[in-house]
Order: C-alpha cells, then sequence, then structure tokens
C-alpha cells in the first residue's frame, strides 16, 4: 500500500505545476492508516525524495533562476523546523482542521486556474522544460527591473520562502503553490522558469522538514519502520519517472481540474475519517 500511496504521490506531483504535494498526507492518512503527524513527516521525505529526482533526471533542460532558489531555500530552511515544532504542539484536531482549509484552498486555486488559464495546465514540473531559456532573475520592485541582493527585491522572497518552510514543516506540503505565484508576481519570468525553480525549492525545503521531523519525533515515535519508508519514497520516485513519460500526452486543463475534485474529496475524507472509518 505504502508502494502505491508513494506512486500516485510522485505522478501527482509530477503531473502538476503546483499543488500536488498536497495529496500525500490525505492519502497517508485515508489508505495506510497513518496519524497526521507521522503523515506529515512521511510526507516530506516522499515529496523531497520525488522533487530531487525530478531535478536531477531534468538538470541539463531546467530553466531554473539560481539566486532567487537559494534566497526562497534559506528562508525556507530557517522556517520548515520551526513548523515542524509547531505541529507537535497543536492538537490533532487543529492539525487536521488547518490541512483541510489549506487542502480546500488549493483545490480551488487549482480549479480556476485551470479554467481560466488551460494552457498553462500543459507545464508541470514533469515536462520538457528545454525550450525555455533561463535569463537574468527579473524584480518588478526594482527601479531599473534588475534583481540585485537589495532589500527591496530580497523582502518578498525572503517573506514567501519563510511561509513556505512553515507550512511545509507544519503540514507536510510542498510549496509549490506558493513559490510560482511569488515568482510570477515579483518577475518577468516565463511559467517554465517558475516551475522549474519551485522543484529545486521545495527539494531542498522538504528535505530539512522531514530531517527536522526526525530530531522532533524519533525520541518519542517508535513506530517509524525505515523498511517501509523506503517502499514509500521508491514509489515517489516511481511516480516522479512516470510523469515525466506521460506528462505530454495527459497533462492539460482536464486532468488538472480532475485533480482539483480529487484533492478536495480526499479532504472531505480526511475531515470525516473520525466518523466514518471503523477503527
Amino acid at each position: 500500500m505504502l508502494l502505491i500511496i508513494g506512486i500516485v504521490i510522485g505522478l501527482v506531483l509530477g503531473l502538476t505545476g503546483s499543488g500536488g504535494s498536497v495529496f500525500a498526507v490525505p492519502l497517508l492518512i485515508v489508505l495506510a492508516g497513518i496519524s497526521i503527524e507521522h503523515a506529515i513527516g512521511l510526507s516530506l521525505a516522499t515529496v523531497a525524495a520525488s522533487a530531487i529526482f525530478g531535478t536531477v533526471k531534468l538538470r541539463t533542460k531546467q530553466p531554473v533562476m539560481w539566486l532567487p532558489a537559494i534566497i526562497l531555500s534559506l528562508s525556507g530552511v530557517l522556517a520548515a523546523p520551526v513548523g515542524q515544532w509547531a505541529g507537535s504542539q497543536l492538537s490533532v484536531l487543529v492539525l487536521t482542521l488547518c490541512f483541510v482549509v489549506l487542502a480546500s484552498t488549493i483545490a480551488i486555486v487549482m480549479w480556476r486556474k485551470a479554467m481560466q488559464c488551460p494552457d498553462s495546465a500543459t507545464i508541470t514540473r514533469a515536462s520538457d522544460l528545454s525550450n525555455s531559456h533561463s535569463g537574468a532573475a527579473t524584480c518588478m520592485l526594482s527601479p531599473n527591473g534588475q534583481f540585485k541582493l537589495k532589500p527591496r527585491c530580497m523582502i518578498g522572497l525572503v517573506i514567501g520562502g519563510l511561509i513556505v518552510g512553515l507550512l511545509s514543516g507544519l503540514l507536510g506540503v510542498g510549496g509549490g503553490f506558493i513559490i510560482i505565484p511569488l515568482l510570477l508576481f515579483l518577475s518577468q519570468v516565463t511559467m517554465q522558469q517558475a516551475v522549474s525553480t519551485s522543484l529545486v525549492v521545495i527539494s531542498v525545503i522538504s528535505t530539512v522538514g522531514f530531517i527536522s521531523y526526525l530530531f522532533i519525533h524519533h525520541s518519542s515515535d517508535k513506530t517509524l519502520a525505515y523498511a517501509l519508508l523506503s517502499w514509500l519514497v521508491g514509489g515517489g520516485i516511481i511516480g516522479m519517472f512516470l510523469g515525466q513519460i506521460l506528462t505530454n500526452k495527459i497533462a492539460d486543463a482536464r486532468l488538472q481540474k480532475s485533480f482539483a475534485i480529487a484533492l478536495f474529496l480526499m479532504a472531505l475524507i480526511m475531515l470525516l475519517s473520525p466518523f466514518i472509518l471503523v477503527k
């Protein structure tokens, strides 16, 4: 079951431009019966492995904006352990409600984006992005339009990275749903550049988030079986690989709408599971 869940997580991550990593937590809770605290940690491991595989596999084809990626990653790395610690202080009910609200919001955004910008639905993390050339990073907040290591250009990226890191550690999400709109807002870049850059940032922040999870929960958690984790991570890599094969054939607005509906239903089941599932 964990192998299948991992494949689904990697596949959805590869077939979406943003928001795909949010599927991980409800899948682990609903299908594998894992508690939300441990589902968040395992989600980070699976998303990190899938994103790293996607980044390495397409490293020569990705138009990554490295300077914004580094700033987002560093600020996210600082916030991810804080998110993990904050999550350990919250009750299961509060964590579940926070996740359901976030997942429902992302589902709505995915649906609206597929309706309003159907062409962008074909640009996924598993796409061949080599046709998009990576130019110098721009900054809409800079007087001359060039990105510089000054507060005016950096503040948006730092704040965005902190939010992504906090949500990643708290709820086990990758954060592409924040990174991509932020990059498109701050810079005059293509969707391909934003998606590629987000994949790198997700790789770093999710990895640090999972390491933080191990430090915070390992001493009290005896259920973390590394053999089972390897099945989950292996499935995630397989799923991302399948996504790279299938993305040009099936990635379109209809698929994104289907993902939005599925995510909303998973969030609803996750919310109602204590009442409808037999323990």
